[in-house]
């Protein structure tokens, strides 16, 4: 992987180049301005996000956005110059570098991307991205269950499944101490009836805190799917080491997912936090502690996933306290320094984790598309 640095118009870009065969980037962009307008700010990263696609490599298109917003209620909708041809989110999960927004972007070259229907965007390859789509305000138990049972028609109309061909879910989840429940009975039945259980599999996922602007919205949705995938391209990470299978304490994911392509193999890392493999807290209260024994439970993932940190595209830090931001930035500022990162307020499932962090690794494959170098 090459780590570029990028100032555009006072906005900071840092990306992560896969130059393999068909080129892939991964962007972190935030913009340090002060006492900036934020429609103005907005409106300089969209511009630099669609520079960063002549940057990359001729080709490159963005296939997902998600803005992570201070304040969504007053914020959105963003500005019309900010939208690209792409899946998008926006989430208020606020960046802890004390700016108004940041932006995560994900390009591919050749991407040829179109939208299908609100927030769905395929390709021609068999991928879909979905991004924000419209779901009717309810409890995050029913919002759960028709987020994902929308997922597996759309699946379903186009000759794949939910079990076969979902790699990757995010719920973000409206006061997660009083709404996480319902998302994890919501996806329990729901997967039940799709034939998804601990004795076949789940998927990655992320379940955190985040808001949507309109105030009755429990649950936001994204996804990541693929209908051409064969049975043994997609496999499933666990760490047994180091963690337990999530099953044991009544939730439905798995802890990575990682897809064997014929040049290179993407792992997907699930929200990872600080525990161990009885499922329990590891370092209560202690914020540095819990910080090194999550990564811990991420490179022993990536590992098994035959990857290493110098392959992570990049990296989304969740905290539940503000006053641990300072911390936990200059902790991954010293040991991950190049790698697009960014921190965001946004408390964990759990209470007693501290932070909870999530990423996606590329790495180049022998010509079977199995072994990676």
């Amino acid at each position: 992987m090459e780590y570029i640095k990028y100032e555009i118009d006072g906005v900071t870009a840092r990306v992560a180049l896969f130059d393999e065969g068909r080129r892939e980037a991964h962007a972190m962009i935030e913009s340090p301005r002060d006492n900036e307008a934020f429609d103005t700010c907005a409106r300089r990263m969209a511009e630099a996000a669609g520079r960063l696609s002549e940057l990359a490599g001729a080709g490159m298109q963005p296939v997902f956005m998600r803005w992570f917003v201070s304040d969504a209620a007053n914020q959105t909708p963003l500005p019309a110059e900010t939208k690209r041809d792409c899946a998008t989110s926006v989430i208020q999960q606020p960046p802890l570098d004390g700016s108004k927004l940041a932006l995560w972007v994900i390009y591919q070259e050749d991407a040829g991307f179109r939208q299908t229907s609100k927030g769905v965007w395929e390709n021609s390859r068999g991928e879909i991205w979905t991004g924000d789509t419209h779901c009717e305000p309810d409890c995050s138990y029913n919002m759960t269950a028709r987020y994902l049972e929308t997922l597996a028609a759309t699946l379903a109309a186009r000759g794949g499944s939910l079990v076969a061909h979902c790699v990757r879910t995010w719920f973000m989840v409206r006061d997660v101490d009083v709404n996480y429940q319902g998302v994890v009975e919501g996806r329990n039945d729901l997967f039940d009836r799709e034939g998804l259980t601990a004795d076949t599999h789940f998927i990655a996922s992320t379940g955190i805190n985040g808001s949507l602007p309109d105030h009755r919205m429990t649950v936001a949705f994204n996804a990541y799917s693929d209908t051409s995938l064969e049975p043994g391209q997609m496999t499933y990470l666990h760490a047994r080491s180091h963690l337990n299978p999530t099953a044991e304490y009544g939730v439905a994911f798995e802890r990575g997912t990682a897809v064997s392509r014929g040049d290179r193999r993407h792992v997907f890392i699930s929200g990872t936090a600080s525990i161990d493999n009885r499922g329990e807290i590891v370092h209560p209260g202690d914020i540095k502690a819990q910080t090194g024994r999550m990564l811990d439970n991420i490179e022993a993932l990536l590992t098994e996933g035959g990857c290493e940190w110098n392959d992570v595209a990049h990296l989304i830090v969740y905290l539940r306290d503000v006053a641990d931001a300072p911390t936990v930035r200059e902790i991954f500022a010293r040991r991950f320094p190049d790698i697009p990162t960014v921190t965001v307020l946004a408390p964990v499932c759990r209470p007693g984790w501290l932070i909870e962090t999530e990423c996606m690794a590329i790495r180049k494959c022998r010509h079977d598309g199995y072994a990676p170098y």
